[in-house]
């Protein structure tokens, strides 16, 4: 294992830890609205997805302290804003540590896997929910 591959796992993972906080804060904060009642839920699944690779490798999994240094946005629309920076920063963080995964595949499988959720499931969201400048959707219509 390689100071490097240890890094990438902790910088995911502390990515993933800080936006379920952030999204956390925001229903704490507004209550149990939608995105952030569905997208919190995936950022642990998220973390979960992580925690073999940590254990794989032998890299001590880092404390989640996030909680104690997000700043809570003003308003639903601030937080919605706030969702689609992170996850937009999600995705480009998770490309470029693809490119410094590439000897190892079962960590770019993962990492692969998150970033798909991050951007064409979380993004979207967050995107919808700034277009309707906060107020609450009605989720998406499934097709009969």
């Amino acid at each position: 294992m390689s100071e490097t591959l240890s890094n990438i796992l902790i910088e995911a993972i502390n990515d993933e830890y800080k936006a379920r906080a952030t999204y956390r804060a925001v229903i704490q904060k507004f209550g149990d609205i939608r995105p952030f009642i569905n997208i919190v839920d995936a950022e642990s699944r998220h973390i979960n997805a992580l925690l073999p690779l940590f254990d794989k490798y032998d890299i001590a999994i880092p404390e989640d302290d996030w909680a104690s240094h997000i700043e809570t946005p003003q308003s639903i629309l601030e937080a919605c804003r706030v969702g689609v920076e992170a996850e937009i920063g999600n995705g480009k963080m998770y490309d470029r540590l693809l490119r410094l995964t590439s000897d190892y595949p079962d960590v770019q499988h993962v990492l692969m896997q998150l970033q798909r959720a991050s951007t064409e499931n979380h993004l979207p969201a967050f995107q919808r929910c700034v277009e309707r400048e906060g107020s609450q959707g009605q989720g998406r219509q499934r097709c009969q």
